[in-house]
Formats: structure tokens, sequence, C-alpha cells
């Protein structure tokens, strides 16, 4: 299976991330990003590039009146299905993310994105249109690929080892440059598959994020959790050299 896009590899995915997340997803970037997001109790949320719907999901038994929307229509199907055999209130949509047509103005009390807006083109247009549909006061809480180490088709671990010394470097190059690229996925032991990616150096989301209405409140380097480290080779590497990002940025009120 050499695959290039979301849709392509849906069904994996679903099963990847089931009821709880992968274990990258649940033992490294979700914790640090639901204590950012704190309680969503009575609160109306979106979940933008939601995929299978695992957070949206938790999200909706918190309490929290849930809007999932993304791109890909299998990846939906999946979210669907899993609501219809467990309902739990949630509205799934097949969207682009910069056009929120089905979303009303400042509708929203907290947008959230888990791991997508690296994945997404028009990542400006996405963010803009959450400023419009934040309430005032509102927030937009997000986790990416760590702009300034985790750099697609441009970044990579460096083990040096001599007698009995290991060090681990991150390599990064082409920083500033805005570009797309691929990233890889290994779908099984056999099989590996790409899916579109996008780099922006730090300073372009806090930018883009400023023209959209939005002061950055909270900025979060994920830490390997206990599971982490004992399942995954990268724990200790990550320990030392963050990522993903998490920020909170909260929709500005207006004075005067």
């Amino acid at each position: 299976m050499n695959v290039s896009n979301w849709s392509s590899m849906a069904r994996w995915y679903d099963e990847q991330q089931g009821e709880d997340g992968d274990l990258w997803h649940r033992a490294l970037i979700d914790p640090a990003l639901l204590r950012v997001i704190g309680d969503v109790g009575g609160l109306r949320l979106l979940d933008l590039g939601c995929g299978n719907g695992y957070l949206s999901r938790r999200f909706a038994r918190m309490g929290a009146q849930v809007i999932g929307i993304d791109a890909s229509a299998p990846i939906i199907e999946c979210a669907q299905l899993r609501e219809r055999a467990n309902p739990v209130g949630i509205e799934y949509h097949v969207g682009d993310a910069a056009r929120l047509h089905m979303i009303d103005n400042a509708s929203i009390d907290v947008g959230v994105s888990n791991m997508a807006l690296m994945d997404i083109e028009d990542a400006a247009g996405a963010i803009t249109e959450v400023g419009r549909v934040v309430r005032p006061g509102g927030r937009f809480v997000a986790s990416l690929s760590h702009p300034c180490f985790d750099i697609v088709n441009a970044s990579a671990w460096v083990i040096e080892r001599m007698e009995f010394t290991t060090t681990v470097w991150r390599k990064v190059s082409r920083y500033r440059e805005i570009r797309a690229g691929r990233c890889p996925w290994r779908a099984g032991q056999e099989h590996i598959g790409y899916t579109p990616a996008y780099h922006r150096p730090l300073s372009w989301y806090v930018r883009t994020l400023r023209g959209a209405g939005f002061v950055i409140t909270t900025l979060e380097e994920p830490e390997p959790t206990e599971e982490l480290l004992a399942n995954s080779p990268s724990g200790p590497w990550l320990a030392e050299i963050p990522l993903h990002i998490v920020f909170e940025a909260r929709r500005e009120t207006k004075t005067g």
C-alpha cells in the first residue's frame, strides 16, 4: 500500500487511534493538550481536523457540545460509525478547515486542533476561520509538530556512539523556508503511506494567530510520559528535545 492522502489511509488510521488514541497521541501529545484545554463541560467546542473523533468523543463525555470537522470523507465516515454505535451527540461534517460555512460567527467557546495544522495546506485560512467562529474571550488550543525541531523532510535524529557514551542530537535544516513535503507512515510491516505536510516557522504561527485576533497565552512542549518511555525507543530522546508544541490562544475582546 503506497498511498498519498489521508482518505486512502482512513481505515488504517481509525484502527490505530481507536477510542483512546495511539501510543504517540495517548502518552505524549494528549496529556499536555488536555491539561491546557481543561474543563469543557457546558461549552460549545469545535474539533478541527477531528480524524476518527476519539478526542471529540472524550470532550462530549466531559459535557461539551461538539462539532467535529475533517476534510477526509472516509475518516468522517469512521467517526460517524463510532457515533452510531455509541451515541454521544457529536455533529460531524466533511469540510475544508479554511471554509467553515456550517458554523456561525462567534458561536464557539473553544476551538481545538490536535496535530492537524501542519497537515492543512491553507493553515492561514483555517486559523482565520477559527478566529471568526470563536467568540470574543474564547480560546483556540492546538497541538502540532514543533516548527523548530520537526521539519518535514528536513530534520532527523543523529546518534553518535564513542566507546561507552551515546549522544543524541537533533539535526534541522531549511527552517525559515515555508514549503510542502511528504510525511511517511509505516502502515504495517510492509506498507508505507505518505500524507502531505507543510512546514512554517514558529514566527509564522505567531503572526497568523495575531492577525486572526488571537493572543497566545500558553505554550507547552509535551514531555514523554512513563508509558511512552517504557514503550517507545524515542522516549529518552524526546525527554531532551521536544517534537511537538501545544499552544493556547485567546480571542481578543473588542474595546472602545
